[in-house]
């Protein structure tokens, strides 16, 4: 319960900013009827209590899943198989992201039906399988670097978009922010730190990031690809009109049938593939599976309450507000746009997520603050550009995305390596829930009422460039850390030497070290406290004196996941405690135990200065 009180706190931060503002304008500049107000408070409630059960679900079952998966992929012996792996991972966890299949339903009806969503969702999944697979291949071979490979795919990118329509342009780009939502963010954060922590190596710390940022360009590759395949240059079909639910309750429960069977077909895939593979390698114990499964439940059931809310009247809510503004001053457009561009970004649940990983991998080294008020500013400057391209048809797409990619491209070279993961993975988790739907309403509604404005070139690519902006905001943030180190170097640990005397000789205390294999650690603790021990810390570590499994095509040796237990004991239990835990035959047999026992010396009189 924690855990979903957690969640909740996350999901009403995200919540909050954005009924008030919209409040505010219903109040202010904006005529809202009141069935729909009320359609949207409601659905507001419901993406409350949804969005929190599905990220309790995710907690549950998408993590423990994504480390399972992690362990199967780093440790096969199999180019093929990873790849494969890989693909079907990538592909399974996007069909299922709620923001895309939310972004198809808009393509379709923005398209007048020449885009089935369908189509969009399963093409868009099929290059996130694509990039994720040569993804993980690039993070076990550790070449070439992330920057270089990241090069690669925008240099591909660029020479696809130059024989592409604007609109597919737009359409793309905004398919690659949709992909990374609520649902594969934590699963493929989950996935590369566990390649990472498998993999080790000094890299480990940059290695812990970039796999989100690596699937975000498969959409646009797939899209940008399938109208080259296709032959179709530019969509033909009108838009279909706008036109707003009627009633309070009707539009609600009209909607839950058919969200409840999208949502099924949505997570059996994956769900499908999880079984299939713990049946015939995982096995996981009875209890640890009922946990998953329950968790998957709860992101079932999440998922549903999730489209509840969003189809409730919150996506009108954005229409509306968009039209109205615009058609009352294109200036106040450009000011409410900057606004919400500030509210949005900071209250992304994904975006709580990079920024426990980034606290958890750099052990507070960036600070998590100065990241979400940079991302909060980028965010905030793309979307009010967006709206000056909707005012604007002279300004294209493409003269903020080449330059803002292109140059967040060109500082990774020169910044600090951990931020070039991080600011492609923040691209990706910046344009989440909020964004897909909120946000992508209101450019799409100011874009019908602005006369020079097509809502397929212009209504489209807002996404795009909130997924842009923490490229470039953080790559700048990572030249501003290096050459802030260089500057400032961290003096080194000087050695302390003691005078002779200083140590008494003696004192009565132990210091027990036992390593074990994972998973034996809890019981070495528990067995040390009944023979007198008063408490123990466990860390975890990897490796052996033997040699680990090496992988031949990927040439990584894996080494074995170990658990050290520090005890500090009383000298008159420690050869107790010892004794005890040599006599236990499975610690020795299965846990591999070793045994280290030295004095813990104590330090009784003044330090002498150093040397």
């Amino acid at each position: 319960m924690n855990l979903l009180l957690a969640k909740t706190k996350e999901v009403i931060l995200t919540l909050i900013p954005v009924v008030v503002l919209v409040l505010i304008l219903s109040f202010t500049f904006v005529d809202i009827e009141s069935d729909m107000m009320i359609r949207f408070l409601i659905g507001s409630g419901l993406l409350l209590v949804g969005l929190s059960i599905f990220l309790w679900g995710i907690e549950i079952s998408m993590n423990p899943i994504g480390e399972y998966m992690s362990k199967e992929i780093a440790t096969s012996n199999s180019l093929i198989k990873i790849l494969i792996l890989g693909f079907l991972l990538g592909f399974l966890v996007t069909v299922a992201e709620p923001d895309l299949t939310i972004l198809g339903k808009q393509i379709e009806s923005a398209s007048g039906g020449t885009l089935n969503s369908t189509l969009i969702v399963y093409v868009v999944s099929a290059g996130v399988g694509i990039t994720i697979s040569f993804g993980i291949l690039r993070l076990l071979r550790g070449k070439p670097k992330f920057n270089v490979f990241m090069t690669i795919v925008y240099a591909i990118i660029l020479v696809l978009a130059i024989f592409n329509a604007p609109e597919f342009l737009a359409i793309s780009v905004d398919a690659s922010g949709a992909t990374t939502g609520a649902l594969t963010t934590p699963f493929i954060l989950a996935l590369t730190l566990g390649l990472s922590t498998i993999k080790g190596g000094k890299d480990s710390e940059e290695n812990s990031f970039g796999l989100v940022g690596v699937m975000s360009a498969g959409p646009i590759l797939s899209i940008l690809a399938m109208s080259l395949i296709s032959g179709q240059r530019h969509i033909q079909g009108d838009a279909a009109v706008f036109s707003p639910a009627k009633g309070v309750l009707g539009p609600i429960l009209s909607s839950i049938p058919s969200i409840t069977f999208e949502s099924l077909l949505a997570l059996i895939p994956l769900t499908v593939l999880f079984f299939v593979l713990n049946f015939a390698k995982f096995k996981i114990p009875k209890r640890k599976l009922l946990s998953i499964v329950g968790g998957l439940l709860l992101t079932l059931f999440g998922l549903i309450l999730f489209f509840t809310g969003v189809n409730s009247g919150f996506m009108d809510m954005g229409w509306v507000i968009g039209m109205q503004i615009a058609a009352l001053d294109y200036r106040l457009l450009v000011i409410i746009g900057f606004l919400l561009g500030m509210i949005i970004v900071l209250m992304e649940p994904a975006v709580h997520v990079l920024g426990e990983q980034i606290e958890e991998v750099t052990a507070g080294h960036i600070p998590i603050k100065l990241i979400k008020i940079t991302l909060s500013l980028g965010v905030a400057i793309a979307i009010a550009l967006s709206m000056v391209r909707i005012i604007f048809p002279s300004v294209q797409l493409w003269y903020f995305l080449l330059p803002g990619f292109g140059l967040g491209i060109l500082l990774s070279y020169w910044a600090e390596p951990v931020f070039v993961g991080i600011a492609f993975d923040a691209g990706g988790v910046a344009s989440g829930p909020m964004t897909a739907t909120f946000a992508l309403a209101f450019a799409q509604g100011a874009a019908t009422v602005i006369p020079t404005a097509n809502v397929l070139v212009d209504g489209f690519g807002i996404i795009a460039m909130v997924a842009m902006a923490p490229v470039f905001s953080l790559m700048v943030l990572g030249v501003i850390f290096k050459r802030k180190a260089r500057l400032y170097p961290v003096p080194e640990e000087i050695e302390y030497v003691a005078e002779e005397g200083t140590l008494a000789t003696g004192v009565g205390h132990s210091c027990i070290m036992a390593v074990v294999n994972r998973g034996y650690g809890e019981e070495v603790v528990l067995l040390a406290r009944q023979n007198g021990a008063t408490g123990a810390t466990i860390l975890n570590a990897r490796g052996s004196d033997e040699k680990g499994l090496r992988i031949p095509l990927v040439n990584i040796e894996v080494q074995p996941e170990k658990e050290i237990i520090l005890l500090i004991t009383d000298a008159q239990v420690s050869s107790k405690v010892a004794t005890q835990l040599g006599k236990m035959d499975h610690l020795v047999v299965d846990g591999k135990l070793a045994l280290y026992l030295s004095p813990a010396e104590a330090l009784v009189k003044e330090l002498p200065p150093l040397k």
